[in-house]
């Protein structure tokens, strides 16, 4: 069943949420029936266990809330590529309480909901050709033209990359003693950044030994 204003991600904690409720509004119904409910012993029982949730759960609280948040924001989806805070990965579960990613060494990391919240988020999934930096800082005894010419060349015979959007070159500060230019290249899998950008890295010092810069 498809309707307009439910996303297929939010499908299921919809379900959840509404079944919690639910129980929620039927336990509260039922209590004044309940056997005993009355007494002086389960009021007092009611009272504390109404304390302790009350003094034990703010943070529980907050974790569950943040993770409504991810969810029904769509921030976040199962099997993209994310970068939260200093960690770089694939989200494996939004869960209730907390985020799974894996790293590209194969690491499960943990972070709180709350945590993913107030942390800033970058998704490099769902972007049309994200672009991925890499800079090199060549003197100014080398002509611009070839260093970006060699940087293109280099990306061009790097696989792994997009045909579009073509790679470009920046040249990002004019330094007292060299310029620092800026190689921008679209990857075709976002998890293997590092060994694609290895094998760029090694095609542009191939090239500048071959022609000298």
């Amino acid at each position: 069943v498809a309707v307009r204003w439910l996303y297929p991600e939010t499908a299921l904690p919809t379900r959840r949420l509404a079944t919690t409720l639910l129980w929620l509004f039927a336990v509260v119904v039922a209590y004044p029936y309940m056997p005993g409910s009355q007494t002086e012993a389960f009021k007092g029982v009611s009272v504390f266990l109404g304390l302790m949730v009350t003094f034990g759960s703010s943070g529980l609280v907050n974790q569950i809330m943040s993770g409504f948040m991810l969810t029904y924001s769509r921030a976040l989806r199962v099997g993209d590529f994310v970068r939260i805070g200093d960690i770089e990965g694939t989200v494996r579960h939004l869960g209730v309480l907390s985020t799974k990613v894996r790293t590209i060494r194969h690491e499960e990391v943990t972070i709180p909901n709350a945590v993913v919240v107030a942390t800033t988020t970058t998704d490099y999934t769902r972007g049309a050709g994200v672009m991925t930096p890499t800079s090199v800082t060549i003197g100014y005894d080398t002509p611009w033209r070839q260093v970006q010419a060699l940087l293109l060349q280099a990306a061009e015979r790097t696989p792994g990359l997009r045909n579009e959007p073509k790679p470009r070159v920046l040249q990002e500060a004019l330094q007292d003693w060299y310029v620092k230019y800026t190689l921008l290249v679209a990857l075709e899998r976002q998890d293997s950044k590092p060994f694609t950008l290895n094998v760029l890295h090694a095609n542009i010092q191939d090239l500048f030994n071959e022609y000298g810069v």
